[in-house]
């Protein structure tokens, strides 16, 4: 008599409902026998996850109430099992390494296609990790020149001094003054700063240097 399997227990994590209903779209079709357990905060990931043992769980990188590399640790602690793909519209080049190194065991750009989305699934559930062409390319260099990866290194010394009094609420007629300088030249630099970051917003600014920088 063939014992019967447990079913796949998958955790997805996610404030968009469409986001969550995708993603157990691409599950049913791909996996017989699952359960699907759902999430919207850091908050109800904590809970489901002490509430259930979990296999799989998908989890968006920023929610309302905080951004989830914060508990990926004690996701881990819970459930040392449970793998964690990170399915995400973050950049792939300036955070999936951060994701991983924190303890997530995939990072999976939100632009991917179904096809993508489908091998990251299977490819975590099988081998209990993922990583897209473009993420090994980034642990080998990391491998080779870790200072490569860190885009606040692309800033110069200026740029970085006034990336870091944005980050802290000031705007351009305080930064001129704080600085000396004249507040046409602030809005300058500020052009440079998003430009070489790829960015368009103080919070992303933000949002970029918890990551890679000490506030």
């Amino acid at each position: 008599m063939t014992e019967k399997k447990e079913p796949i227990t998958f955790l997805i994590g996610d404030d968009h409902n469409i986001v969550r209903q995708g993603l157990q779209l691409i599950i049913d079709d791909n996996f017989d026998d699952v359960i699907i357990y759902n999430a919207s905060s850091l908050q109800q990931i904590i809970q489901q996850t002490k509430k259930n043992k979990i296999d799989i769980a998908i989890l968006d990188a920023q929610f309302p109430d905080g951004n989830c590399i914060s508990i990926i640790s004690e996701l881990k602690q819970i459930v040392p099992t449970c793998k964690i793909l990170i399915f995400t519209s973050f950049e792939e080049d300036n955070y999936a390494l951060k994701f991983i190194d924190a303890g997530a065991d995939g990072f999976l750009n939100k632009l991917s296609n179904e096809a993508e989305i489908q091998q990251a699934i299977i490819e975590i559930h099988e081998t209990g990790k993922y990583a897209s062409a473009l993420t090994k390319k980034l642990l080998a260099i990391k491998e080779y020149n870790p200072v490569l990866l860190n885009p606040f290194g692309l800033l110069s010394e200026r740029e970085m001094q006034i990336a870091r009094l944005y980050a802290k609420g000031l705007g351009n007629l305080e930064i001129a003054n704080t600085l000396n300088l004249r507040q046409n030249t602030i809005s300058t630099f500020k052009k440079r700063i998003f430009e070489k970051l790829n960015i368009t917003t103080i919070v992303d600014l933000i949002e970029l240097m918890k990551i890679h920088i000490d506030l």
